[in-house]
């Protein structure tokens, strides 16, 4: 299942440079993950500093 950005994101940016495979992007006002390339690894969650990232 892949993980979503909530509304607490800051746009920093440390998820999408944790990505092994490339899902996050900025989007307007925040980061966004593609569903269809996240691989449900945990990574993006387990960096973000306000805990914005979990689980779909």
């Amino acid at each position: 299942m892949a993980f979503v950005i909530g509304d607490s994101c800051i746009s920093c940016g440390t998820c999408a440079a944790g990505c092994p495979v490339g899902a996050i992007s900025e989007g307007d006002g925040q980061f966004v993950i593609d569903a269809d390339t996240c691989i449900s690894c945990g990574a993006c969650a387990g960096s973000c500093p306000v805990g914005a990232i979990e689980e779909a």
